[in-house]
């Protein structure tokens, strides 16, 4: 196995676990807001509206539920050698280099593992031309 593939398996599944955590935080958020929503109302008595805080948290969660799924669909697509999953891991990389720390370390990692000519030839694409 060359070192481009084990990188690239290893980038895959690293993508699929940054999607599980993702995806679990979403949920946690969630129920935190159904959780303060209850607690509002027991403690006021009144059923106007939703909490702003809780508002907050349900798209809170509502984005790290999408973005967790965007993980580790591109996590699994990488992993099957698929060339728009090479794609949507090199899109993800850019908002994961502002999730420090682990968020960053992925996106940098992403950006090598997949930018060099090994890994363009794993995905069928032509290596780049050695500028003189």
């Amino acid at each position: 196995m060359t070192p481009a593939r084990v990188h690239l398996d290893v980038l895959g599944w690293l993508h699929v676990l940054w999607g599980l955590f993702g995806l679990l935080a979403g949920v946690s958020l969630g129920i935190l807001a159904l959780g303060t929503t209850a607690a509002f109302f027991e403690l006021r008595g009144d059923r106007g509206g939703m909490v702003p805080a809780a508002w907050i948290l349900l798209i809170g969660g509502v984005l790290l539920l999408a973005g967790g799924a965007s993980m580790v669909a591109a996590g699994r697509a990488l992993l099957s050698r698929s060339r728009r999953g090479r794609l949507a891991v090199l899109l993800l990389a850019v908002p994961n280099l502002f999730l420090l720390p682990f968020g960053t370390a992925l996106g940098v990692y992403s950006f090598w593992a997949l930018l060099n000519d090994d890994a363009r030839r794993e995905f069928g694409r032509p290596p780049r031309v050695a500028t003189a």
